[in-house]
């Protein structure tokens, strides 16, 4: 099951990616609130609106990006830990060249400049996508082994190499862990990202299917990569997912969330097959991307279902939050920002 999870602080001196995105936002918050001295790196983009600026004042923000090979190397100098957050997610075919770059490529230099300058601990964020095929019982978890023949998503795929670069740099001595999410949902932008299910809803997206996931608050996974931060465990992955639900739940919670009307229409696999092809035309004319694409119809009608076992063994303190509560916090903040 792995070593113990005494508190083994690598120091206070933390150096993330991704900062500026949905969930590497909320790892910062974490850090911060935890009285960590922060070090992020960040492109030439706003800061995100969904969070405190004050939070964001107690950064150490570093202008760069993934491929900027001496700006990480500088950045990680004096640095005690590192948490890469940082990753490229479509589902959109025409990006699969640039995800796997960034994806993959990107680690690979986060990896060797944490090596080169002796980082005592890195925690790296993958997703569930990364993770085999469901076992007999229907279920995945760490151990489910990734089969190359089965079909995957370009994005799944992006993630399972760049796990391959961080499983390298274990064998090459250095000290790292990674983290399995399920589909994060919580408060952000919702124009881009899980995010955007919030969106769709509140605009009254008449569809629904019968597919199942796993899901877990934002603020539950930055928690749990702080844990693992400061444990001693190494040289392991754990897979955080709060709770399984149907896609159908999901949607009619958030409708309820914004007292809206529950989706209508039954998405079945072959009227799913007309819709994205149809939000694939409104793509090409209007320019404003779809959440619903050819992967994301498929992903909606499989049934998949996530067990969070390991991390809630390793740490018996640590609780999901309800997907309802979730659910129900998000909403009250998008209606508040909207």
């Amino acid at each position: 099951m792995g070593e113990s999870v005494d508190n083994i602080i690598p120091g206070n001196r933390i150096f993330v990616t991704g900062g500026t995105g949905f969930l590497g936002a909320y790892i910062i918050r974490e850090l911060v609130s935890n009285g960590y001295q922060v070090k992020a790196l960040r492109r030439n983009k706003a800061l995100p609106h969904f969070m405190d600026p004050t939070v964001f004042e107690k950064v150490d923000w570093v202008q760069g990006d993934l491929f900027d090979l001496p700006v990480l190397f500088e950045a990680m100098e004096g640095v005690d830990a590192v948490i890469h957050s940082a990753a490229k997610i479509s589902f959109v075919s025409s990006e699969r060249k640039e995800m796997f770059k960034t994806n993959i490529e990107g680690t690979a230099n986060i990896v060797n400049a944490a090596i080169d300058n002796e980082i005592k601990k890195l925690v790296y964020v993958s997703s569930v996508a990364a993770l085999g095929q469901p076992k007999k019982d229907g279920l995945i978890d760490e151990g489910n082994p990734w089969d190359e023949i089965k079909p995957h998503s370009n994005y799944a795929s992006s993630k399972y190499h760049a796990e391959m670069e961080i499983w390298r740099a274990m064998g090459e001595g250095l000290n790292a862990v990674i983290v399995n999410p399920s589909t994060i949902i919580g408060y952000g932008d919702w124009n881009t990202g899980s995010c955007a299910i919030f969106k769709s809803i509140y605009d009254q997206f008449p569809w629904y299917t019968t597919g199942a996931n796993g899901f877990v608050d934002v603020g539950d996974v930055a928690r749990a990569v702080v844990l693992l931060l400061e444990s001693n465990i190494r040289s392991e992955r754990f897979l955080v997912s709060g709770e399984n639900s149907s896609f159908r739940d999901l949607f009619n919670l958030i409708a309820d969330g914004f007292s809206k009307k529950h989706p209508t229409i039954e998405a079945t696999a072959i009227l799913g097959a007309i819709a994205w092809r149809f939000e694939k035309l409104k793509t090409i004319i209007t320019g404003k991307q779809s959440v619903l694409t050819r992967e994301t119809a498929h992903v909606a009608q499989s049934k998949v279902n996530f067990d969070h076992t390991k991390i809630l063994s390793q740490f018996p303190g640590f609780e999901f939050t309800p997907l309802q509560e979730t659910i129900r916090k998000s909403c009250d903040a998008y209606l508040q920002h909207a």
